[in-house]
């Protein structure tokens, strides 16, 4: 479980790779366990979404929060969907692979 990095990880910078452990952590309790979890959730999201794509889908969401029109650019459109989308589904099986 998370216990090696996994090739595809490799390519995800560090503190990109801290930040979704740490978030992780954030909203599981901050245990041992979580750690595990958290690092297995990402080694499965690494391996299934390119660190470009990855970008792209966190940048996307990250707009949508902004309000008004400059956000309005960043709801709806049929790519920032597609990214979103491969992001999430990607976190939906790191949820099946990696958490109880």
């Amino acid at each position: 479980m998370g216990s090696t990095p996994s090739a595809a990880a490799a390519d995800y910078p560090t503190a990109v790779i801290a930040d979704y452990v740490f978030g992780c952590m954030s909203s599981n309790g901050n245990t041992r366990t979580a750690l595990e979890q958290c690092s297995c959730s990402f080694d499965v999201v690494a391996s299934l979404l390119p660190y470009d794509r990855y970008v792209e889908a966190s940048t996307f969401l990250s707009m949508q929060q902004v309000s008004g029109e400059k956000g309005a650019l960043f709801r709806g459109g049929v790519e920032q969907k597609a990214t979103i989308d491969d992001l999430r589904r990607a976190q939906a099986e790191a949820e099946i692979r990696c958490f109880d």
